[in-house]
C-alpha cells in the first residue's frame, strides 16, 4: 500500500501539471453535453417538398394545405411537371416529390379511388425513409377525412368506430433529449477512459521514466493499479459533472436509484481503463496508442446502441456487442434514468461488464513486462 500511495501521488502530480488532461475531464463534458443533445436528433423535420398538381381541385388544395401545415415539410417548389420537379431533386432543392394526377377529385368522387405519386430522394436513406413515412401517414389521414365527409347519410350514423388512445411509458413527453443525454454521457466516459489511459504507459516509455520503474521493486500489479486508479477517479468526476448538467439544463432526474449508476460506472470504468492500459502496454509510441485507441473507441461507440438499435444490427454485430462495455452501460443508463430499474434488472449487465473488466485488466498486467 505504501508503494501504491507513492505511485498515486506521482500520477496525480503529473495530471495536475498537464492542463490538457484537466480540460478533458472538466471542460470537455460540459461543452459536449450542452451541444450534442441538440444536434443528435432522431426527428426528421424541414423535409424539402416539391408539389406537382395537375388537378388544381378543392381536394388537391386541401391536401397541399394539410401536408404543409404538418410542420415536417417545407414547400420549396410548385412545379408544372414531374420532370421539372425531378430537376429540383437533382439540384438538392427538394427531398420529396408528390405528384397529384389530373382528375384526382373526380376519380375520388365517382370511382371511390385515386392514385398519387410519391418520389423520395434516397441519397440520405434515413431522411428518405422517415420523410416518406410522414407523407404516407398524412395521405392516410387525408383519405380518412374524405371518407368521413362522405358519411352524411343516416345509414352511416350507426357505423361503429374504434377510438385509439396511446400512452407513452417512461418518456411521456417523447423528448428525445431524455433518451440521448444518458447515452451521450456514456460516450464521454468512453473517450476519457480509452484515450487518456492508452497514452499513459506510452508517455513513460517515450520520456524514459519507465526504466526507473522497471528497476524498482514495484510489482506489475501495483504499477497497473497506480496507472488505473487516478483515471478511474477522474471518470467518476466526469460522470458527476454530466449528471449535474443533465439535471440543471435538461431537467433529467433519474427515476431509479442514482447509486446504481455510480456502482455500474465504477465497474464500467474498470473495464474501459483495462482496455486503455492494455493498448498502452502494446504500443511503443503515443501515435500508435492514439490510432489504436481511436479505432477501439469508434467500434465501441458505433456498436453501442446510441445511434442504431442493437436489435436491428446483423447477427455478427450483435456478437460484438457482447464484449462491448459501452453497449451495456448505455442500456443500463436508460433503464435507470427513464424506467427506474433496480439492481435485479441490471445484474446481468453488471456481471457481464465485471467479467470484461477482470479479463482486460488481467491481460494488461500479464502483458506488461518489466525490463531493465
Amino acid at each position: 500500500m505504501k508503494q501504491l500511495s507513492f505511485l498515486l501521488e506521482k500520477e496525480f502530480r503529473q495530471v495536475f501539471r498537464n492542463p490538457a488532461i484537466l480540460r478533458s475531464v472538466l471542460i470537455m463534458p460540459i461543452i459536449q453535453l450542452l451541444i450534442f443533445p441538440f444536434a443528435a436528433n432522431y426527428e426528421v423535420k424541414n423535409v424539402l417538398l416539391s408539389i406537382v398538381d395537375h388537378d388544381h381541385s378543392s381536394y388537391s388544395q386541401k391536401f397541399i394545405s394539410k401536408i404543409t401545415a404538418s410542420g415536417y415539410f417545407i414547400l420549396t417548389d410548385y412545379s408544372p411537371s414531374y420532370n421539372k420537379a425531378m430537376e429540383s431533386i437533382e439540384s438538392d432543392k427538394s427531398d420529396l416529390v408528390i405528384e397529384i394526377p389530373k382528375n384526382f377529385e373526380k376519380d375520388l368522387v365517382k370511382e371511390n379511388k385515386s392514385s398519387m405519386l410519391l418520389a423520395v430522394n434516397a441519397v440520405n436513406g434515413a431522411k428518405a425513409n422517415l420523410g416518406g413515412a410522414y407523407a404516407a401517414n398524412i395521405i392516410r389521414d387525408f383519405n380518412q377525412e374524405i371518407r368521413l365527409d362522405w358519411m352524411t347519410f343516416p345509414a352511416f350514423n350507426a357505423i361503429p368506430t374504434i377510438e385509439i388512445t396511446s400512452s407513452n411509458w417512461y418518456n411521456p413527453t417523447m423528448n428525445y433529449k431524455d433518451f440521448m443525454v444518458p447515452g451521450i454521457l456514456v460516450t464521454l466516459l468512453t473517450m476519457i477512459g480509452t484515450f487518456l489511459t492508452s497514452l499513459n504507459i506510452v508517455q513513460e516509455k517515450e520520456s524514459g521514466t519507465i526504466e526507473q520503474v522497471n528497476v524498482s521493486p514495484i510489482s506489475k500489479t501495483t504499477f497497473i493499479l497506480g496507472k488505473l486508479i487516478p483515471f478511474w477517479i477522474m471518470g467518476l468526476i466526469t460522470l458527476t459533472i454530466g449528471l449535474l448538467i443533465a439535471r440543471l439544463f435538461y431537467q433529467i432526474v433519474p427515476v431509479g436509484n442514482i447509486s446504481l449508476i455510480y456502482l455500474f460506472a465504477m465497474v464500467f470504468l474498470l473495464a474501459l481503463l483495462g482496455i486503455g492500459l492494455l493498448i498502452s502496454t502494446y504500443a511503443e509510441t503515443q501515435t500508435q496508442a492514439t490510432f489504436v485507441g481511436f479505432f477501439v473507441m469508434m467500434v465501441f461507440m458505433l456498436l453501442g446502441g446510441l445511434y442504431t438499435s442493437i436489435d436491428s444490427m446483423p447477427e455478427w454485430a450483435k456478437w460484438i456487442t457482447k464484449v462491448n462495455p459501452v453497449a451495456y452501460f448505455i442500456e443500463v443508463m436508460r433503464m435507470i434514468v427513464l424506467k427506474g430499474s433496480g439492481f435485479a434488472d441490471i445484474k446481468y449487465h453488471l456481471l457481464s461488464v465485471l467479467g470484461l473488466a477482470v479479463v482486460f485488466n488481467t491481460w494488461a498486467i500479464l502483458n506488461y513486462h518489466k525490463r531493465s
